[in-house]
This record gives structure tokens, sequence and C-alpha cells, in this order.
């Protein structure tokens, strides 16, 4: 009896004559090995995203509940801030320490779902999405005057946004029950496209602040003048009746909305103190050129921390312990998937030894041949391994395919670019772990044909 492709002749018949059984053991190992190559590559990936997406920033001001919250709104577009800041308490805290920049924002509007930014020029010029890369324009430039608007790599792609063309925006984020309000007495128009910068600011649009200003300023007067004239304040039902439900409705609401507007109009020149407010504040300390650290974070820091009407936050650090959260939760998955993992191994020693007692006869007759009942147990491990090297194969397509279908998700739901390509040492140390727990799976069943007597299993059939 040859030996080489002989062998493997006979360990392949032996799988092909077990289709059933061979199948489910090899797709139990594909969905362990996908599991956890999905998982440990996508834990590494995301944790790098969300330390990338936070700029070169030092510092975030904001009135929320809690730094994590802060940095998730006003730099992952969460959700737009609930509280307000002051124009006057911008200007405090600008003049209160040399700062390398001081970048103001306001969220609280949006267009067709994507989150508006208002903010000043520096926004483009002095802040880095990712820490040494700035912002690039693919198409246009940043906004000069009132009503432009800078819209983001994935929002102009998702609203098919170009250079001219005008728009408008609605009050309150894509997921508040005040979206839909439009701001249709001023109209946008789009001076620039923004290169893809991996970041969650690719799903927003920017503008400046002064027309947010006009806008809402216009509007809070318009309530103002009205309310005289209406005995009951507004309620949420009211507010719910006026956002579009149809095309009919829509345009009453418009409608109405230009009435109010024909006598009223705002200038920069008009706006009260009142009406000049934003969400939050980028600091960015002075540091030596190549280094990202200094001595003064911590001690301003700690400094604006004692005035109790903002929330200070380092966003490097919040990320930090974001990751040790969701780590947690991660290491509970992976578990999982190394359980499916050794559950698959038992998966296959079972098979084998179950199809062994039905080939107790084929083995005899393969030692009557010339097989030593070394090279018998050979063909059993041979065998246990090929069905862990096939579902390491299967396991690795899977992975690549599940690693773009989450890459997709999280980029539409939080903007975040999170690579979908497998980890190389990830793969080989997974594979690795399937064909070796494939190959102990065959010790059994190989045990037992090793042990196989050829006289008794010989003997004539009944």
């Amino acid at each position: 009896m040859s030996g080489g492709m002989g062998d493997m002749t006979i360990v392949l018949r032996s799988l092909r004559t077990r289709a059933l059984a061979t199948s489910v053991a090899t797709a139990l190992v594909a969905i362990a090995v996908a599991l956890l190559l999905v998982l440990l590559s996508l834990r590494e990936a995301a944790s790098q995203a969300f330390r990338r997406g936070t700029g070169n920033i030092h510092l975030l001001i904001s009135a929320d509940a809690s730094p994590l919250v802060a940095v998730l709104n006003g730099l992952f577009y969460a959700n737009a801030p609930a509280n307000p800041i002051p124009w006057a308490k911008f200007k405090e805290i600008e003049g209160g320490f040399p700062w390398q920049w001081c970048i103001p924002t306001q969220l609280g509007d949006s267009f067709r779902g994507s989150p508006v930014m208002a903010t000043s020029e520096e926004f483009f010029t002095d802040f880095e999405p990712v820490a040494g890369m700035p912002f690039q324009f693919s198409d246009g430039r940043v906004f000069e005057d009132a009503f432009e608007v800078v819209a983001g790599s994935t929002a102009a792609k998702d609203h098919n946004l170009q250079v001219g063309q005008k728009i408008v925006f609605s009050h309150g984020s894509g997921g508040s029950r005040e979206a839909g309000h439009e701001h249709a007495d001023h109209p946008y128009e789009v001076v620039g496209v923004l290169q893809p910068t991996g970041s969650a600011h690719d799903r927003a649009l920017f503008t400046n602040l002064v027309s947010t200003w006009v806008i809402h300023a216009e509007e809070k007067r318009a309530h103002e003048t009205e309310a005289p004239a209406t005995d009951a304040p507004t309620t949420k039902a009211d507010s719910a009746a006026a956002s579009p439900t149809d095309a009919g409705h829509d345009q009453h609401a418009d409608h109405e909305h230009d009435q109010h507007h024909d006598h009223l109009h705002v200038d920069e020149a008009d706006l009260r103190d009142d009406e000049k407010l934003i969400t939050g504040i980028l600091l960015r300390i002075p540091t030596r050129p190549g280094s990202d650290s200094s001595a003064s974070i911590a001690a301003q820091f700690d400094r604006m921390r004692r005035d109790v009407s903002i929330t200070v936050a380092q966003p490097a650090q919040q990320i930090g312990r974001l990751m040790a959260l969701i780590g947690d939760v991660d290491w509970l998955f992976v578990a999982m998937a190394v359980v499916v993992l050794v559950s698959s191994a038992a998966s296959i020693m079972l098979a084998m030894v179950s199809s062994m007692e039905l080939r107790r006869r084929q083995v005899a007759i393969l030692r009557v041949l010339g097989a030593s009942a070394w090279r018998v147990f050979a063909l059993a491990i041979t065998e246990s391994t090929l069905i862990g090297l096939l579902g390491a194969g299967i396991g690795f397509s899977l992975a690549l395919i599940g690693g773009q279908i989450a890459t997709t998700f999280l980029q539409d739901r939080v903007g975040l670019v999170i690579g979908g390509t497998v980890d190389p040492r990830s793969a080989i140390l997974v594979a690795a772990g399937a064909v070796v727990l494939a190959a102990l799976a065959g010790i059994v069943p190989a045990v037992k044909a090793y042990r196989t007597s050829i006289a008794r299993h010989l003997r004539p059939l009944a």
C-alpha cells in the first residue's frame, strides 16, 4: 500500500462519505473562527478610531452633564448638547489663558439627519480632525459669509451635495422630536466639500456662528411677538403638530413660518447677548514643536473644573475610559466565541468517534493491507486536522465579510471609519488554535482506530 497521496485519498473519501457530519463540524469551526477574528480585529480598530477621532484638542468645554457625554456629543455628534454656553463665558475663557487656539462650536440643527455644526473659520485652519491630518477640500473653499456651508465627505455623498447647491437646515438633530421644522426662509449655499478624514466629522455639515445666531434670533423674536396674542403657552403637542408629517402639512407650516418673518429681520449688529449662544469650546494649549503634551494641560483642567457652570473634558482621557468600559464587554463576547470554538472541536470528536464505530472493518482491512497501527492513528488525526483547516479558511472569509458589514454599520451610525480588514497576527493565532483544537479532537477516535482488532473485525458478516 502506497503512502503520501494514497493516505490523503483515503482521508478525503472518508470526509466525503460523512458529508453531513463533516459539513456541520466545519461550519461550527468557521463560525467560531469568524466571530473571534471579527471581535479581535474590530476591538482594536474601534479603539484606534475613537482615539483618532478626538483630533488635536487638549480640552473640550461644554455644559453637558458629564465629560464623556460632552466628548461624545461635541466630537462624535451622538446628540445635540441640551445646555448652551453664553458668548460672554466663551470670551472669558478665551481671555483667561494664552491658548494656542480657542474655537467655539454650536450644535442643534441638522440636514436630513446629518448634524450641522456652527463654528469659526479657525475650525478648518487650526483644528485637525485626526492629529497630524488637517482638513483638506476636495472641492470649493471655507465659508466666508453668512449662510454658506461646508459639507463633510460622507454628508456630501449621502445627500449628493455639490458646490453651489442651495439647502435648508432643520431645527433639532436627526433623531429629536423637533427635527423637521425647517429654516426655510434662510437657505444655505454649499461652498465647499471636504475630503474624507476617517472621523465623525465626515458626516457633518459646517457653517458660521452668525448664520445660526441670526436664524434662531429671528425665530425667538417672532415667538416673543406672537406670544401676547395667545393665551395658552405653546405645548409639546403644539410643537408636534407644527412638525410636517405630509406634503400638505409641510406647505402650511412653511407658509405660517414665512408669515412670521415677513416683517422681521435680524442682522449681526442687532444680535443681543442672550442670542449669542454656543454649545462647546475646543481648546489647545501651546506646546513645543513636535510635542503634543504640556504641563499646563493638567493645571488648566483643574482651574476651569472649579467653574460649576461648565463641564471640562480631556477627550483622550474620556475615550480611554470608554474603551476600558467597552473592553470588559468585548472580552465577554470573545469568551463566548472561544466556547463556540471548543464546542466545534467537541463536535468533530463526537462525529469521528461515531463514524469510527462504523468503520472498524475498513480499518481492519487497511491493517491487513500493510498499514501500521501508527499509520491508522495518523490518518484519523489528519482527518480531524483537515476539518479544522477547512473551517479556519471559511471562517477567515466570513470574517472579512463580517468586518466590512460592521464597518459600514459603524460608519453610518457613529461616523467612525473602522478598518474592516482582519489583523494578520490575530488570523494566524486563531487559525492555528482552531487547527490544534481540531487535531486534539481527533485523538480519541485515532486511539480507537489504533486499537482496532484485526481478527475480530474481519470475521464473516452474519
